[in-house]
């Protein structure tokens, strides 16, 4: 296997049935790692990494099309970049990564509110930006449970 299907598929995560749950799984525990290390709490190291993943994305889904066809299944690189917006400049904490999850998976599913329109760009753009917006949507929905809990019922 060469090193873009290793990389799109995240180490064979692709493979396996369910594997974009699987992807998001695993990258909540890269997450909470991030969030447990004083050197890396700043919020714009998570940033900086998502965007690698998602330029990275683009690319290697661009490279496995071929082989694998469009938006194929295997590819889950881009549920590690949905997963990473969910949560971005959200307050590290064990609830709000949860929540992130179930949403985001929620919004990568269904594909409401344009999601499912954002594949039609094709390609490796195609393939990512479906998830950069269920990731976008969760993390409104985070901040405005935020708003809420530290606001209005916690203030």
């Amino acid at each position: 296997m060469n090193l873009n299907k290793i990389i799109a598929s995240i180490f064979g995560i692709g493979f396996l049935k369910g594997g974009g749950t699987y992807a998001a799984i695993v990258t909540c525990g890269f997450i909470w790692l991030l969030w447990q290390s004083p050197a890396l709490q700043n919020p714009w190291y998570l940033f900086a990494i998502t965007v690698a993943i998602t330029l990275l994305g683009v690319y290697v889904s661009n490279k496995v099309e071929p082989d694998w066809g469009e938006d194929s299944s295997r590819v889950v690189i881009d549920e590690v970049a949905g997963m990473l917006i969910s949560v971005l400049f959200i307050p590290p904490n064990l609830y709000f990564l949860l929540a992130g999850l179930v949403l985001f998976r929620f919004f990568d599913i269904l594909k409401p509110l344009g999601i499912r329109k954002m594949e039609d760009m094709g390609g490796g753009a195609g393939v990512m930006m479906d998830d950069v917006l269920a990731g976008v949507y969760s993390n409104i929905l985070l901040w405005v449970g935020y708003v809420v809990l530290h606001v209005f019922i916690h203030p």
